[in-house]
Parts: structure tokens; C-alpha cells; sequence
């Protein structure tokens, strides 16, 4: 079973607002509700690839029980702890605005609460996989991974962790098994330029010598990089096409890498998959759903690079 943490979820509104003006009364042409947040976008793409998972983190009030409704009626299994006071938050996204967003705090995590998190990641076995990805709330000790990663190091559970700055080097000492950064995320950790495929390579490498095990980098249309356990290097390239949605995109390539782990592919067709998923997903409105991914998969290529130049 692969667990998926989330500690701020929201419900995201999404609106289209013609010849929106300030001060004046606005109305929309176009809306929806989706859940939101980095894990539970994992889950929602795990289970579009045919993998099951239960999504972890914090919820509160009638947004909280919304965003729950709107898991299970994807058949994504849960198990948040319900907090007795404030409301899980609510995003607001103007999508013809350049992708202008309100976004909600969240509601305060208390210590017990944390603790019961912490007391539900007990339950996982040896095999199974967990992936911790997104913002921590102010509320909650900012090495919040870092202390959830040691309290299971003594297990060999396969984690994820898709953060940036000092959330992310905080938990490279304890090995997790799939780090994600982005080419702008690369370059703010590590103060370097990443202009292209082969410097993306050279930054997962010391990335790797601090800690992690997989890397990948996605680089947007330029495709994407894995450096192996191993020290081996694959490039991926995937179709042109017009980017709907880039949110999202992300955190589809690593529930397409856990999907293709999970059955039974190699590192290298896995990455392929992450490739189509994260591709498809910034194609589409919303996550892309299998079909999508599948049916680009053919369209992506990946291939072992070698020589000084990575």
C-alpha cells in the first residue's frame, strides 16, 4: 500500500471570470470544485493508473468533510485526522488570470493531533511506500518530514519526498528513497543554473551525494532526468503539446514512477511512465486520468545517457 501525506489540504475553486474588474460585482462563466494539495494529488493519479493508496494529513470543519467526500467518491481510501476546531482551507483560482490565487491558512494543528499522525504512520509495514510532499503549516515544527522519516527508518518502507528548500535537505541524511525537484527548485537548493538536461544531471548527482537515492528533475517541456541508486543517468523526452494546467503536473510524475514500481516495471520504463503522466496532466484541465497517460506513454522516449557531458 502506498500512504500519501498531506498536512493542509483545501478544497480549490476553480473560476472563469469574463473582463474580471475590481470593486465591481463579478460573475463566473465557468467553476468547479476540486480537492487539493500535493499528496492528495499523488492519490488521486495512483488511482487513475489502476494503484491504490490512503491519503494521510489533517482536516477541519464542513470544508474538511467535503474534501474527504470528494476522495472516497474516488475510491481513494482515507484516513485524515479530523481536527476539532477551525476549517480546512479553500483556495480560490482565477483561471483566466494568468492562474491568480487566493489561498486559505489552513486551520491550526495542535500537538495531539500531530502525535496522532505520527501514531498512524505506525501501522506501516515493511514494502510499503509513503510519500510526503507539499508545504507544512506554521502550526506544525517545520522538520515535520525530518522527524517522520527517523521515527521509520528502522523499516523498509519506500518514501517519497516532494518539497523544496530546508524542507526538503533537512531529510536527505536519512536516505528517502525518490526525491523531485523541479528545474527551478534544483536550482535555488543547490545555487546553480540548470539550462539544460546535463546540468540537471550534475545537480541530482550532488543531491544524491547528500542523501537521496532516486532523483528525478522535471524540466517542463524539456522532459525530465533520473539518476539511479546506481549513478545511472536517463533523460526523458516527451511530446510538444499546449500546457492547460501546469499545477499538478509534478506530483503526477511521481505517482506514475511509484505506479510503474509497483507493477513491476523497471526504474527506467517507471521513469517513462512519470514522463506520460506528468505530461498529460499539464495537458489536461485537471489531472490527467489513465487513459491520457496511456495513450501518451508511446509518444515519450527514455534514454541512458553517457560520456563527459553527463
Amino acid at each position: 500500500m502506498i500512504y500519501t501525506v498531506t498536512l493542509n489540504p483545501s478544497l480549490d475553486y476553480y473560476v472563469t471570470v469574463e473582463n474580471f474588474t475590481l470593486g465591481r460585482t463579478n460573475r463566473t462563466r465557468e467553476e468547479r470544485l476540486l480537492p487539493g494539495g500535493k499528496g492528495i494529488n499523488v492519490s488521486r493519479v495512483l488511482g487513475s493508473l489502476g494503484c491504490p493508496s490512503t491519503s494521510l494529513g489533517f482536516l477541519a470543519g464542513f470544508v474538511g468533510e467535503e474534501i474527504r467526500r470528494h476522495l472516497e467518491a474516488c475510491d481513494i481510501r482515507t484516513d485524515f485526522i479530523f481536527l476539532e476546531n477551525g476549517c480546512s482551507r479553500i483556495n480560490v483560482k482565477l483561471k483566466n488570470y494568468e492562474s491568480t490565487e487566493i489561498n486559505g491558512s489552513g486551520p491550526a494543528v495542535d500537538p495531539p493531533a500531530a502525535e496522532a499522525l505520527m501514531a498512524s504512520l505506525e501501522t506501516l509495514k515493511a514494502g510499503d511506500g509513503l510519500v510526503l510532499a507539499g508545504s507544512v503549516p506554521t502550526s506544525l515544527p517545520s522538520d515535520i518530514y525530518r522527524r517522520i522519516l527517523e521515527r521509520l527508518s528502522d523499516r523498509d518502507i519506500r518514501t517519497a519526498v516532494d518539497a523544496s528548500g530546508d524542507l526538503l535537505t533537512a531529510v536527505l541524511p536519512l536516505h528517502p528513497f525518490l526525491i523531485k525537484p523541479n528545474r527551478d527548485e534544483l536550482s535555488g537548493l543547490l545555487g546553480m543554473p540548470v539550462p539544460d538536461r546535463a546540468s540537471a544531471a550534475v545537480g541530482a548527482r550532488r543531491l544524491q551525494a547528500m542523501g537521496a537515492r532516486v532523483v528525478i528533475v522535471s524540466l517542463g517541456g524539456d522532459g525530465a532526468v533520473m539518476v539511479t541508486e546506481e549513478g545511472r543517468v536517463f533523460s526523458a523526452s516527451v511530446p510538444q503539446g499546449k500546457v492547460v494546467n501546469a499545477v499538478g503536473a509534478g506530483d503526477a510524475m511521481v505517482a506514475g514512477f511509484l505506479a510503474g514500481l509497483e507493477k513491476g516495471l523497471s526504474q527506467a520504463e517507471a521513469f517513462r511512465l512519470a514522463a506520460a503522466a506528468g505530461t498529460a496532466s499539464a495537458f489536461s484541465e485537471d489531472l490527467a486520468d489513465g487513459d491520457k497517460i496511456y495513450q501518451l506513454l508511446a509518444a515519450c522516449t527514455v534514454t541512458e545517457e553517457s560520456g563527459a557531458g553527463f
